[in-house]
């Protein structure tokens, strides 16, 4: 499976930016391998159980960045007709 590398949903430059999409990227990669994993039956009940919870948490972590790219993208092109103003979500 794939080794995973911490995420931040609030890059401080352009570099930081590219790392957060790259890491994005390759949770999304994870995601399928996890998938891939547990469709092809060969676990055991704790390794399901264990590849079932990374993928839960993957998919929180990507949601997470996806809002975080909404919420900029409204703010940056005035588009609010369909948002509503909320506070951006802060790294935990």
């Amino acid at each position: 499976m794939t080794e995973l590398k911490t995420m931040t949903n609030k890059p401080k430059n352009d570099e930081q930016a590219a790392t957060t999409s790259i890491n994005f990227e390759e949770s999304i990669n994870a995601l399928e391998d996890l998938v891939n994993a547990l469709e092809n039956g060969d676990l055991s009940l704790e390794e399901s159980l264990s590849t079932f919870e990374k993928g839960i948490r993957l998919t929180k972590e990507c949601q997470q960045q996806l809002t975080t790219a909404e919420q900029k993208i409204a703010l940056l092109t005035g588009d609010d007709d369909n948002m509503t103003a909320v506070e951006f979500a802060t790294d935990k």
